[in-house]
């Protein structure tokens, strides 16, 4: 066996690519190719190699099973890598980055800013809460708080200290509003751009199409909808024993991609139509409201994933 360790640097790929010519005939493992291995699976698929993703659970299993008791060091962990590549026939060859990539930066980005819009709004309300006697009311938007914080007149250094402090948090929550309107907007021309019929199913908006679309990635490598629910985590995992047989909830899989199918679920159980009456044909059969919601959230993913694989066939053949 030969190898050779290197640095990451910008001469990195040229010195992959040399110590490779003595392999005419060659194929690059390169763990998590999506995650941490992104920036050299896409340099080398630049490059034209050849190129397959293993999963870093993979790895984790064959380094376990070798002759290295499973100790993490990068030369047990470069053999783990090939002995999964050279073994298992299902790996994933490595795609250029596409559309979908871009929807998936722009999508995550967004939830970013949110989150960071929802923590500052929760300490401007504690703010609020010191300044004015009652408080505020729960669910105060940043337009509203600005009205209350106007009316505001502090008696002591500690209440004038506080006003300015809310008044700082006021001002950056506007600038956070305006952003995510921004991407908000770009979002639905992105989604648009795609082509998808995702938001053609009921309760799916641009924002939610584009969670699904930059999370999924490319569908054509999910063999069926069992696969993809798999992914997602909306495949229940079998928790049988004896003669009692029952399904519990799977923690496993993209999470953004099952909290974008639970979002939809939860849209349609709150407007008439086929998905509300499924989870209603659910719960009259003595299930409880959260297992006709998983049941749902089942039957979503596979609407999801014939959506996404019937764009992905017309995409082609419009290519074709």
């Amino acid at each position: 066996m030969t190898n050779v360790r290197l640095p990451v640097n910008t001469a990195t790929l040229e010195e992959l690519l040399v110590f490779a010519r003595a392999w005419p005939d060659r194929r690059w493992a390169v763990e998590g190719a999506t995650g941490l291995g992104l920036g050299i699976a896409q340099r080398l698929l630049a490059h034209g190699e050849d190129v397959v993703d293993v999963p870093a659970t993979l790895a984790a299993r064959a380094r376990v099973l070798s002759t290295g008791h499973g100790r993490k060091t990068d030369v047990h962990d470069a053999i783990a890598v090939a002995l999964v590549a050279q073994h298992h026939r299902r790996l994933r060859p490595v795609q250029p980055e596409d559309l979908s990539s871009v929807i998936r930066l722009v999508s995550d980005h967004r939830d970013d800013l949110v989150h960071e819009h929802t923590s500052g709004l929760n300490r401007l309300h504690r703010l609020l809460r010191e300044l004015i006697p009652g408080g505020a009311p729960t669910g105060t938007s940043s337009h509203q708080a600005a009205a209350l914080l106007g009316k505001v007149r502090p008696t002591t250094a500690t209440d004038t200290a506080r006003k300015q402090l809310a008044r700082d948090l006021l001002g950056g929550l506007q600038g956070l509003e305006a952003r995510i309107k921004t991407l908000t907007d770009q979002i639905a021309t992105l989604v648009a751009q795609s082509g998808t019929s995702l938001t053609e199913i009921s309760g799916v908006g641009s924002v939610v199409a584009a969670k699904i679309i930059g999370h999924t990635g490319d569908v054509a490598r999910f063999p069926d909808t069992h696969h993809y629910a798999s992914f997602n985590g909306t495949a229940p995992i079998d928790a049988s024993s004896g003669d009692h047989s029952r399904h519990r909830l799977s923690r496993r899989g993209d999470r953004q991609l099952n909290a974008a199918i639970h979002v939809i679920a939860i849209y349609q159980i709150s407007h008439p139509g086929p998905g509300r009456e499924y989870y209603l044909k659910k719960l009259a059969q003595s299930k409880t409201p959260k297992e006709a919601r998983r049941a749902l959230k089942r039957r979503l993913s596979d609407t999801v994933y014939r959506r996404l694989s019937n764009d992905h066939e017309a995409s082609q053949a419009g290519a074709a």
